[in-house]
């Protein structure tokens, strides 16, 4: 059988096929599900410093001294980081007690600065290496590209000082010069890229005329726009690159392996079929390179990539000949 081995967050893995960072990877024992299904690394549930924030809101708005006391503030500031922080170091000693399958610490960053603390503290619980799931939504007017794309690499700098784990990073397609921002960010001394991390989307309810949240699960089309810049990022950048949203096929999955992604991460196929979708996908990646004649992963890794195929199909940006002869 073909070997589907390969190398992303700066570590060997037996699959390509990764455990994204969801709800099912903050539970030690749905942990263990996964890592036996065959999946090549867990990146457990992200710490969200939005989600501390907001805790800490609710907390105070509980008391009378709402607002009122920054040393009140500064407290509770605190004890909730510190709980949050507490549990999350539990939970990967738990999962390195339990498997050899590679944990990945996963942090959102919103801001730089408390992730510091926080990458010190899952090196030392035992994580193999950490992904910084960013992502700024450029929304503000009132900044630049610039101000925006700063941040990354000032947090990315901070934190590889002061941990000697693998860093990788997770990032969205909102930049202005998306091919050269991850460019440069591939030179940082970071170990790997994922693209595009998913976040909340909100939508409108025309009945109740209300702002609602979208469908939290990708669908299984949501993988053109990654395979795109998979096929287009390859090769000419210099960290691994691994691919997420959509992939809920096994042909999907091969995909990416064509245009170039060392690994993909999977989480809506595994909500929708259990862990055994990742050892569907394992099973069935290695039966196609078995049926091409490739023997490894990096045999085939890339073969359609636009460096590889040289090939301008992955830069085209309009319909071109299909609407000019499609009849109505």
């Amino acid at each position: 059988m073909a070997n589907i081995s390969t190398r992303f967050f700066g570590l060997d893995l037996k699959s390509p096929v990764i455990a994204a960072s969801s709800s099912m990877t903050g539970h030690a024992e749905q942990v263990i599900k996964l890592a036996e299904a065959g999946a090549g690394a867990i990146v457990l549930k992200s710490i969200f410093e939005e989600e501390i924030y907001h805790e800490l809101q609710e907390e105070l708005s509980l008391r009378s001294k709402i607002n009122s006391d920054p040393e009140y503030l500064d407290y509770f500031d605190y004890v909730i980081k510190e709980d949050t922080l507490r549990k999350y170091l539990l939970l990967i000693a738990d999962v390195k007690a339990k498997t050899t399958v590679p944990v990945v610490a996963s942090v959102n960053c919103v801001s730089s600065n408390d992730w510091m603390l926080f990458a010190r503290k899952v090196e030392e619980a035992g994580a193999d290496a950490i992904e910084l799931n960013m992502f700024i939504c450029p929304s503000d007017v009132t900044k630049t590209e610039v101000n925006n794309e700063q941040f990354y690499f000032e947090t990315i700098q901070k934190v590889l000082q002061v941990v000697k784990i693998p860093v990788s990073i997770k990032i969205s397609h909102y930049f202005s010069n998306l091919a050269g921002i991850v460019n440069r960010l591939s030179k940082t001394g970071i170990a790997g890229i994922t693209i595009f991390n998913r976040f909340y989307s909100p939508d409108i309810d025309v009945n109740t005329l209300t702002v609602v949240s979208s469908d939290v699960l990708s669908s299984s089309g949501d993988y053109l726009l990654p395979l795109k810049w998979t096929g287009i990022l390859s090769g000419q950048i210099s960290c691994d690159l691994a691919a997420t949203t959509g992939i809920h096929t096994s042909e999907t999955a091969i995909k990416f392996i064509l245009a170039g992604a060392s690994a993909i991460q999977v989480a809506s196929v595994v909500y929708n079929e259990g862990a055994s979708a990742i050892t569907r996908l394992n099973q069935d990646i290695a039966a196609w390179m078995d049926q091409k004649g490739f023997q490894t992963l990096a045999d085939c890794k890339g073969a359609l990539s636009q460096t590889s195929a040289a090939s301008q199909a992955w830069e085209r940006s309009q319909f071109m000949k299909y609407f000019g002869e499609k009849a109505f």
